[in-house]
């Protein structure tokens, strides 16, 4: 067995400076220095051999997957899961693992064959053989998969596993800087990331390599499989730059290997200089996808099966036996055999350094280990004011939330809050912040902090701030709750991420403020109109609009307590009214409920009409109710509907109970965003089919007709049709009581 890593020194110059004195023993130089013995090139050829004709041969079985880059990547492969990386294929979850990410997530089979060889028992040679089969259960899906044992996190669209390993990397600095004491490195792990060509051009990619090497984030290693190829042809179809210059010129230190092919020795070195470095690492490794095939090298390797003639010629080149499908002898095995070993005594190192923390420091170990296990303190929840502590004038939404964030930032260490450079806007600094910044960074405007900082500045990159919020919360689930921000508008800008975050159950909050129309004079480029539709379509994830202070409080719990969804809170910049006698934190987590019932009944179906207001426009159903009552004779009852996915988890009778679809009455919804998804809950609305304008939050309102008086009007008239004609005429003819969408330029 290979002796167990030792823990590097601090600098390049250091490793260089070890390795001299061990030249001569038959091994890397800086391996050796690393404690790192080598087995010969003979037989690292003999793996890559193996590896690259069982990749093309897990391919060619159902005729199509990607295996050009997984060939290709062989090398790098045998220097981190043999050599470098610290983990435990026993126990993939050891919390102070290395972290690895694949985000040119098409080379999955790299990755699963690896976790294979390593020992992962999960990923048995049947799962490997079921990928790309119809298999509902399989292991090895296209793409990398964060519930699969020994995956860190779901990457897919370029540029988001790259962006993800930013997030890991900072929660590694954030719980250093918190919890490590001298002597005592409870948490310690690198962060490995391979990319390709395609995460180099996405933008979210590039943005969040910005942050990395602004924050000096040197426990973060970026390897790019430079094979120059892209599914259009060769990369330099549409990108002509020179990488390295723009990597050292966004921080990162660049080590170039030209033979990533087979020279495992040079990689091995370029990883270890990136755990010494004082900077993030940038290693430009040199590959040729499809190695071996008769397209190698061409955009015909990246995405194609080989065929079955083709890969044949694959193993007699060789010297493989042309017959043999899915064979991987024993001596390739036991060429990873020490690797189990390895993981168990990197674990039982670890347990003996928290062992002897907790002894040192009981404390600061007692939260520590809440946060390894994902749990919050049990007193949290004084973190959210009472409803007697709410005001009861009008304030805007994003404020009464501010009182919530301001609490949880200032007493409750694993939320990390951040925002896309609109801090004085969306009122998210709670007092007596720290940033998370290098500790060495002097700002122009005299703003510092350091690694233990738990305000993030993201600058103006949306996208990467949720991309990057997703690798923090998939860390260690539960250790991070990321709370981001930025307007309702600019979330449209980071979709992609907050999709992936949804899709992968990564619990954060998205603070979105200014919503709605109410946005006023900044006009139709920042009324997010089409966004609530969007976000309540995204399948897990909790989209709330909440109309008071306290919904805003029931929001912020059910966010809390969502540990597997995301959530969105929309939140006014314009003041809007508080209804203390009405609002219900209980009932936001219920997605809806019954606001008021009609004034002046006699029973449960004595009323006239259900008006359901939502957010802001709240106000305009209580005011429409009023009007409705004094001009008309006419009684509606109110439903507040903060959060329609909620609502539909509860059970038929709540939900019948609260919209009362059998009393042959009409509903009506108020909401400045557009009808759709509506029709499942009401017959009419009060809608924003169309974009707006730039005019005050009040004038805006009454020019898309949001005006008590002429609501009532198209009230009165939808309640009288009904009473006249049955509430079947309103079947299969969902009304826009704003009018019909325009075709066009007018908004």
């Amino acid at each position: 067995m290979a002796p167990a890593l030792e823990l590097l020194p601090k600098s390049v110059e250091a490793v260089a400076a070890k390795a001299a004195s061990a030249i001569g023993n038959g091994t890397s130089a800086p391996a050796a220095a690393a404690g790192i013995r080598l087995e010969s090139q003979e037989t690292h050829d003999r793996v890559m051999r193996v590896f690259r004709a069982f990749i093309a041969d897990l391919c060619q079985q159902y005729g199509e997957g990607h295996g050009g880059s997984a060939m290709g990547m062989a090398a790098i492969g045998i220097a981190l899961w043999k050599y470098v990386m610290k983990y435990s294929p026993t126990n993939c979850n050891y919390f102070n693992r290395d972290r690895f990410i694949l985000s040119n997530g098409h080379a999955c089979l790299w990755q699963y064959t690896f976790l294979h060889l390593v020992g992962v028992k999960s990923m048995t040679l049947e799962q490997l053989k079921s990928y790309h089969s119809s298999d509902p259960h399989s292991l090895c899906p296209g793409h990398p998969e964060i519930e699969n044992e020994g995956v860190e996190v779901t990457t897919g669209p370029l540029g988001q596993g790259v962006a993800n390993a930013v997030g890991l990397a900072m929660a590694t600095k954030n719980l250093a800087a918190t919890y490590n004491k001298p002597g005592h490195e409870v948490v310690n792990n690198m962060t490995w990331c391979i990319v390709g060509d395609a995460c180099l051009q996405e933008g979210v990619g590039l943005e969040a390599l910005s942050l990395a090497g602004h924050w000096k984030l040197n426990n973060l290693c970026v390897i790019f499989d430079n094979n120059n190829v892209t599914c259009d042809g060769t990369a330099d179809v549409a990108n002509t730059e020179d990488i390295n210059m723009k990597m050292r010129a966004q921080g990162f230190n660049v080590i170039d290997v030209p033979n990533g092919n087979s020279d495992i020795p040079a990689i091995i070195n370029a990883l270890l200089a990136a755990k010494a470095s004082d900077k993030p690492t940038f290693l430009n490794i040199v590959t040729t996808i499809g190695i071996g095939s008769n397209v190698a090298g061409t955009a015909d390797a990246h995405g194609a099966a080989f065929g079955v003639e083709e890969v044949a010629n694959i193993k007699r080149n060789y010297g493989l036996d042309p017959e043999k499908h899915h064979h991987i002898p024993q001596d390739v095995y036991d060429f990873f055999s020490d690797i189990p070993g390895r993981g168990q005594a990197h674990e039982a190192e670890w347990q003996a350094v928290v062992a002897k923390y907790e002894q040192e420091h009981a404390e600061l170990a007692s939260e520590f280990s809440l946060r390894v296990a994902g749990k919050m303190p049990a007193d949290w929840t004084k973190c959210i004011p009472s409803k007697d502590e709410h005001p009861t004038s009008s304030v805007a939404s994003r404020k009464s939330a501010y009182v919530i964030t301001n609490n949880l930032g200032q007493k409750i260490n694993s939320f990390l809050v951040g925002c896309a450079d609109l801090t004085p806007s969306v009122n998210v600094a709670y007092k007596n912040k720290v940033d998370f910044q290098s500790p060495d960074l002097k700002t122009v405007c005299g703003m510092t902090g350091d690694y233990s900082g738990r305000y993030i500045h993201y600058g103006i990159r949306e996208h990467a701030m949720c991309a990057i919020s997703n690798g923090l919360a998939a860390f260690n689930k539960g250790t991070f709750i990321p709370i981001t921000s930025t307007y309702l508008m600019f979330h449209l800008y980071a979709a992609a991420a907050i999709r992936m975050g949804a899709l992968q159950g990564l619990q954060q909050i998205h603070i979105a403020t200014h919503d709605s129309i109410g946005v006023g004079e900044n006009g139709p480029t920042h009324q997010p109109i089409a966004v609530a539709a969007l976000f309540r379509a995204m399948p897990n994830m909790l989209f709330f609009r909440p109309c008071d202070a306290e919904e805003v409080a029931g929001s912020y719990i059910a966010a809390i307590e969502a540990k597997d969804t995301p959530s969105t809170l929309a939140l006014s910049r314009q003041s809007i009214a508080q209804y203390p006698q009405y609002s219900s934190r209980e009932g936001v987590a219920k997605g809806a409920y019954v606001f008021t019932e009609a004034e002046g009944s006699s029973g449960p179906d004595d009323f006239d009409v259900t008006l359901i207001g939502v957010g802001s426009e709240m106000a305009y159903a209580m005011q429409t109710r009023d009007l409705l009552a004094k001009e008309y004779n006419l009684k509606a009852r109110i439903v507040s509907f903060p959060c329609p996915r909620l609502f539909e988890q509860q059970s038929k009778e709540y939900r019948h109970s609260i919209l009362k679809p059998r009393a042959g009455k009409p509903t009506v919804v108020i909401e400045a965003y557009p009808s759709n998804g509506w029709e499942r809950y009401a017959d009419a609305s009060v809608s924003m089919n169309r974009f707006g304008k730039a005019l005050p939050a009040k004038d805006v309102y009454e020019y898309y007709g949001f005006s008590p008086k002429k609501i009532a009007v198209q009230v009165k008239g939808l309640v009288e049709e009904v009473q006249r004609d049955g509430i079947g005429i309103l079947r299969g003819d969902f009304r826009d009581l704003n009018g019909p969408l325009t075709i066009g330029l007018e908004h």
